[in-house]
């Protein structure tokens, strides 16, 4: 019998769809394709057709943009008003892909500066690297991917990706898009399956030139050590992103970016704001008007309009989650709001003064759940924030130019949101993680630097 995957609703388990899976033979395959592919040089897509299958492609899916929404709704259990918003960042990132290649180009190298290079002209040149392995995660399983497989398509990689195994339907369906849009499916196919043993065989195979990682960061740093010689990697993980709120922040201002960047997808974002040091001063005022606003967040069905805060994507994520805040609990902690109102779907909370070695305060929640510390002194709040081994977004709430500045500039993070939350990201800026928090620079125009090479071509015109 074929092999199959089988899909479930995540808010309530609902089977929605078998899709069709591969196996080691069907890996072999398709890696061998795309290495014969790109092997082909008199076969390489000029840069003008690339352009236009990524054009063509975004068309296709703003056609198709409601259908997309839907799928990410139920097979990933993001609310349908932020599905939307996910399938429009994807339609802008295929042209962002094709805009880029107008100035993606190689430079001019001086010669003559010594004798020895007198009558010499160079220059460099982009070369696609290879054929790049992308692995992604269902937190956004289609602008994950589109970030990945964008790229790869406009510099002229051919890319396998393997979608997370709870989200595979919008992975598959964004590459019968780009299929239907003109390219040839040598150049992007789909690997699914949910076997971790093929799943790294997959990233470390020698065909490989180029691995794109978006998950844990356990499995990342695995992944790494095994790569193939001379394969190159990006890989993005989580954080627990910081949030610093300093007594001249206006509170009705700011409580409403901090509830969206902690709640947003039930918390289940790299960079979800998960621990907000508050100043004292502020720290009652703060505390009641969060929780207050967390309270109305409407949670519930995410293929609803209305929904605001959908499930977790599995139901062990859930149980995981609600062991972790009852351990905080237990250890001193004050929980406001909070309860669970199916398998998949806990009501969001904030927790009061966690101790600083809970779970919650040392790794990444990933869900519905925000954590409120006090503090007194910034250098202090700042020194905390900085004291785990991630380091992704961070952000600073104040009025005061001096605080804001001070925070921004000591920060352990690749970039510090100033009076925004943490999960604050547009989709051609860098978007990076340091440390245990990720390697290399994702945002599509960084992504295509990484899967292409630099060529040099000397002329030496005196002979």
């Amino acid at each position: 019998m074929p092999l199959t995957l089988k899909v479930y609703q995540a808010f309530d388990r609902e089977l929605i769809a078998e899709v069709p899976a591969d196996d080691a033979a069907a890996l072999d395959h398709k890696l061998s394709v795309a290495a014969k592919a790109f092997a082909d040089r008199d076969a390489w897509l000029p840069a003008h057709q690339r352009m236009a299958i990524l054009r063509k492609a975004s068309e296709l899916l703003q056609e198709n943009r409601d259908r997309f929404a839907m799928m990410i709704a139920r097979e990933g259990g993001k609310p349908l008003t932020d599905a939307v918003i996910e399938v429009t960042r994807a339609i802008d990132g295929l042209i962002n892909a094709a805009d880029e290649l107008r100035n993606f180009g190689g430079k001019e190298i001086p010669m003559g500066l010594s004798a020895a290079s007198t009558n010499r002209w160079a220059f460099t040149t982009k070369e696609p690297m290879g054929v790049v392995a992308a692995i992604s995660a269902f937190n956004h399983p289609l602008n994950l991917i589109i970030h990945q497989i964008a790229p790869a398509i406009a510099v002229g990689c051919p890319v396998i990706i393997k979608p997370a195994a709870t989200t595979p339907i919008s992975c598959v369906e964004i590459a019968k898009l780009l299929w239907q849009a003109g390219l040839d499916e040598r150049w992007c196919q789909t690997f699914v399956t949910e076997d971790n043993t093929l799943a790294e065989a997959f990233a470390t195979d020698h065909r490989v030139a180029f691995l794109s990682f978006i998950g844990s960061a356990k499995v990342g740093w695995y992944l790494k050590s095994k790569l193939s010689p001379g394969t190159r990697c990006a890989l993005e993980h989580g954080g627990a992103a910081p949030v610093i709120v300093d007594r001249s922040a206006n509170l009705d201002v700011i409580v409403g970016a901090i509830v969206k960047g902690g709640y947003y997808h039930a918390g289940q974002v790299c960079v979800s704001a998960q621990r907000l040091f508050v100043h004292e001063d502020i720290l009652t005022a703060f505390t009641d008007t969060l929780a207050a606003k967390v309270a109305t967040l409407r949670v519930g069905d995410p293929t609803l309009k209305e929904t605001e805060v959908g499930p977790l994507i599995l139901p062990r994520e859930t149980e995981r989650v609600a062991s972790w805040i009852k351990e905080a609990i237990d250890a001193g902690a004050r929980q406001l709001g909070g309860g669970r109102m199916s398998e998949t779907t806990l009501l969001p909370s904030v927790l009061l003064d966690p101790p600083e070695d809970a779970r919650v305060s040392r790794l990444e929640v990933f869900g519905p759940l925000t954590c409120v510390y006090r503090y007194s002194e910034l250098d202090e709040a700042i020194r905390i924030a900085n004291a785990l081994p991630y380091a992704f977004q961070a952000s600073v709430f104040s009025s005061d130019m001096a605080v804001a500045l001070r925070a921004a500039k000591r920060l352990d993070a690749s970039a510090v949101l100033v009076n925004d939350h943490t999960a604050f990201r547009t989709d051609w800026m860098p978007f990076a993680g340091r440390r245990q928090s990720g390697y290399g620079v994702g945002g599509i125009p960084w992504t295509m630097e990484e899967m292409a090479e630099d060529k040099m071509i000397v002329f030496n015109h005196g002979s």
